[in-house]
């Protein structure tokens, strides 16, 4: 008894040690003076709107928007199909490629921002914003191909079998076995990878040259310090786009997907 008690107690001082700094940023992101004390003075709306109008802003938003869009769809596509490629075909080496698809997440992102910096100049190709999409793309790729191998995984391959017994061409297995399968892993991998993409800073850094997605923006106006209130309701917009996708993607991964299969009549 005494146990479970100080268990659930220590989990509820580390969830407040974690989570009450990110709910003071939302706070703060409402508060009427910009110095950051406690109690605050009052509440008020008035940074939201001029966070908005701020032109700088909104041009980091547009380009993290894009970045991160456009990274998902490359890691949607090259994940999927390096996850089906490891999983259906047998090779020598075949372990190692998949070692190498999810090294990327495991190193440190200023080991690969500078390692695609280095590529980028040896290349002669100007940092721009196609760079941060490859950038981005590196690490996206691991999300989508770890949720979509770990779904063909738990697949069941007589589903396939039968269905090419019954005359169906790989085309056709494809559309209307495969897909149903795994579509909710490839719908959860597509969030996450925006999620990772919308919030990183470390390999834009080295990617970006002089524009500035959101991150960047927030790391440079942290710095002169003159403008918290914006960087207080830019930071909690960050946080809402990152934490939304990752919670609707923990919910689509929790069931199977063998329930989902069209049945034909």
């Amino acid at each position: 008894m005494w146990t479970r008690f100080a268990l659930r107690l220590w989990v509820g001082l580390m969830l407040l040690f974690l989570f009450t700094p990110i709910v003071l940023i939302f706070v703060y992101a409402f508060n009427t003076s910009n110095i950051q004390s406690w109690p605050i003075p009052g509440f008020t709306l008035k940074w939201f709107s001029g966070t908005w109008n701020d032109p700088d802003v909104r041009r980091a938003l547009t380009l993290s928007l894009q970045v991160g869009l456009g990274a998902t769809a490359l890691a949607l596509v090259l994940g999927s199909c390096a996850a089906f490629a490891i999983h259906r075909m047998t090779w020598f080496g075949r372990e190692f490629v998949s070692l190498m698809f999810v090294l990327p997440l495991a190193l440190p992102g200023i080991v690969t921002g500078i390692a695609l910096n280095a590529a980028f100049s040896f290349g002669g190709i100007s940092l721009s914003t196609l760079t941060i999409i490859v950038g981005h793309t590196t690490f996206c790729i691991v999300v989508v191909y770890n949720n979509v191998l770990a779904r063909l995984r738990r697949t069941q391959g007589s589903l396939i079998e039968a269905a090419m017994d019954l005359g169906a061409n790989g085309f056709q297995v494809l559309r209307d076995i495969t897909l149903p399968l795994i579509s909710t892993a490839v719908v959860a991998g597509a969030m996450l990878a925006f999620a990772l993409s919308f919030d990183e800073i470390i390999v834009t850094t080295f990617t970006a040259g002089a524009q500035n997605t959101l991150p960047l923006w927030i790391f440079g106006a942290i710095r002169l310090g003159q403008r918290l209130p914006e960087v207080n309701v830019v930071v909690s917009f960050v946080i809402l786009v990152t934490i939304i996708p990752v919670i609707l993607a923990a919910r689509l991964t929790g069931g199977g997907g063998t329930a989902r299969v069209p049945v034909a009549r």
